[in-house]
């Protein structure tokens, strides 16, 4: 098992009340009739607390964005090439040599993302889709019905996956944030609760629906999903997801489990946190992994594999 830094508190969206959006531009008016607000037609209303989260910041200094392009292509040639990075701190430091960003959607700022996009970097949410922290401000979005066993990093609990009409409408706010940054793609943190402790007697097939429904639920909301380790299941859920992402699977010893994914070239972003890359590199490279070294804070710091 492994175990991180308690991150710092998390400020996902927490509530879905009606919000508005700003009206368009004035139409031009005679001279001597004041010019009105012209009003836009009606839209879908945003839940209060994700808009204040996604604009506010963005009116004090708003890049041009553009639109984010979705869900994030991943060209089949490309699979063992991509260069990565995977930071969980901020601020993001924007000049990493990288194609791909793995980034924590609420520490991230709006123009961290679209300086990113601007150089056609590819952007990935990491999302806890099987977890909670105790300092969400969502957390009380999760019943107790479905509030498990503490989970690995102190604060966090496993939640019951096997109650979907429970945790839809919270997993689905949460992707709005990711799209409402600038991403693309999404990675599923958490993913394998039933192979630990969780408080629920989760069962393989309990898993395996669940991962599947939040893969569809990212695809509906133009976001391609990623496996966040979830080792065990990866021959069943390879079809299912357009990525991995794993952690050490060479101290491991299952880097061979994730063949699935790049036997159908599909990119396997992979990290170990000790070792010399001179020497796994020669694994993970060999088996067409795009392979980096981090420390377990996930900073910005990075040492990653050299392709031929």
């Amino acid at each position: 098992m492994r175990i991180r830094p308690t991150p710092p508190a998390r400020s996902w969206p927490d509530q879905r009340s009606p919000g508005t959006l700003p009206a368009a531009a004035t139409r031009d008016a005679p001279a001597a009739v004041p010019a009105r607000p012209r009003r836009h037609p009606a839209r879908r209303a945003l839940p209060a607390a994700v808009a204040l989260a996604l604009l506010a910041p963005a009116y004090a200094c708003r890049p041009d964005l553009g639109p984010p392009g979705a869900p994030t292509p991943w060209p089949t040639g490309s699979a063992h090439r991509w260069r990565w990075q995977w930071q969980l701190t901020d601020p993001v430091d924007t000049t990493v040599d990288a194609d791909v960003f793995l980034l924590d959607p609420v520490r991230v700022t709006a123009a961290e993302t679209g300086a990113l996009r601007r150089k056609d970097r590819r952007l990935v949410c990491h999302v806890p889709v099987g977890t909670y922290a105790e300092t969400d401000p969502d957390a009380t979005r999760f019943p107790a019905v479905v509030r498990g066993d503490p989970a690995s990093r102190p604060g966090t609990r496993w939640l019951d996956v096997r109650r979907w009409d429970l945790l839809r409408p919270v997993l689905a706010d949460r992707f709005r944030l990711c799209r409402g940054k600038g991403f693309g793609a999404v990675a599923l943190a958490d993913a394998d609760g039933y192979d630990h402790r969780s408080g629920f007697p989760l069962g393989f097939d309990d898993q395996l629906l669940f991962n599947r429904r939040v893969a569809d639920l990212g695809r509906s909301l133009d976001l391609s999903p990623g496996l966040l380790n979830d080792v065990g299941q990866v021959a069943a859920l390879a079809p299912d997801f357009d990525f991995a992402v794993n952690e050490e699977c060479v101290r491991l010893r299952h880097c061979a489990r994730l063949l699935p994914f790049a036997d159908a070239r599909k990119p396997v972003f992979h990290v170990e946190y000790a070792g010399d890359p001179a020497g796994f590199c020669v694994t993970t490279l060999g088996y067409g992994f795009a392979s980096i070294r981090k420390k377990r804070a996930l900073d910005a710091w990075l040492d990653p594999c050299r392709l031929p």
